[in-house]
């Protein structure tokens, strides 16, 4: 072979990768997306303001009638059982009887009294005209006297026997189960016909129809670095954190306590959390449940 041509294709071919080299370097470089930075991130879980309510029977008895369903919407004041009443019913008849009894007394009293005013007076004209004594005038004054004392007695057991009726009334009231605000029937834990007292638990769990709010449990590491006021992101603990919703830190509380979200429980046991609420900026859907696991990630 001739060493001419062998040379002249070894120099081009030396030129021709030099030349891809020259053109790599002088590419622009990609730039690389960059994770967004967070102040501080705590797990939480979606509550209410005073989270689920839990109704039970202020009185021992028995359950007569329920009237709602587990998931059936209420308004407040609106009745949800009643227990057996028949002695409360009893005392609030006998508490009336007691109150008509007096009412009438009064009332003839009072008839008493005006006949005695007038013989009083009439037997006082007669004497000062010489027609009659002074004695029987004094004596009709005495009488009339007496009267106003008895009604004065019975206006006494008038008042006794209002608060009488008012508090068999009351007591009737507790013989029944109302919805304290407007909320949805989560649970029903009593059947007609079982015994409850103050002292069983709870016959209803309803949820209020209340705003829905985050509880997160914040490290006592970040305290000083979230404040009220802050943004922060809101995701679903379990699912890839695709949907996220905005919200804002309302207020952190000023006690310390162990975490109860976190599932490892020797972490549990050492972990140091202050509770933080967040509200959502916008109305909070559906999907969210009372208790829903969520991600919150603050800041930056």
């Amino acid at each position: 072979m001739n060493a001419r041509p062998l040379r002249s294709w070894l120099l081009l071919s030396t030129a021709l990768v030099l030349l891809s080299a020259c053109s790599r370097e002088d590419a622009p470089s990609t730039p690389t997306s960059t994770a967004p930075t967070y102040l501080a991130v705590a797990r939480g879980r979606i509550d209410v303001e005073g989270g689920l309510l839990k109704l039970g029977a202020s009185r021992n008895g028995v359950v007569a009638e329920i009237k709602v369903t587990e998931g059936e919407q209420v308004k407040k004041g609106q009745l949800l059982a009643t227990l057996d009443s028949e002695l409360a019913q009893l005392a609030v008849a006998a508490a009336l009887t007691e109150q008509r009894q007096v009412q009438i007394q009064a009332k003839q009293l009072a008839r008493q009294l005006k006949f005695a005013e007038q013989q009083a007076s009439r037997l006082t004209a007669a004497a000062k005209a010489g027609a009659g004594d002074s004695q029987s005038a004094d004596g009709a004054h005495e009488a009339a006297e007496r009267l106003r004392d008895e009604i004065e007695k019975t206006q006494t057991d008038a008042e006794v026997t209002a608060r009488k009726l008012t508090a068999a009334r009351y007591e009737l009231a507790q013989r029944s189960l109302r919805a304290p605000v407007d909320a949805e029937v989560v649970r029903r834990l009593i059947q007609p016909g079982a015994a409850v007292s103050a002292q069983s638990g709870p016959a209803f769990v309803l949820l209020p129809n209340q705003a829905r709010i985050v509880r997160a449990e914040l490290n006592e590491s970040f305290t000083g670095a979230v404040r009220p006021g802050m943004k922060a992101e809101v995701t679903d603990d379990s699912a890839d954190g695709s949907v996220a919703l905005t919200a804002h830190v309302v207020r952190i509380s000023a006690v310390l306590g162990n975490s109860t979200l976190e599932d490892d429980a020797l972490v549990r046991a050492n972990m140091r959390t202050v509770e933080c609420i967040l509200a959502f900026d916008q109305p909070a859907p559906p999907s969210l449940r009372v208790g829903q696991r969520m991600l919150v990630r603050f800041g930056p």
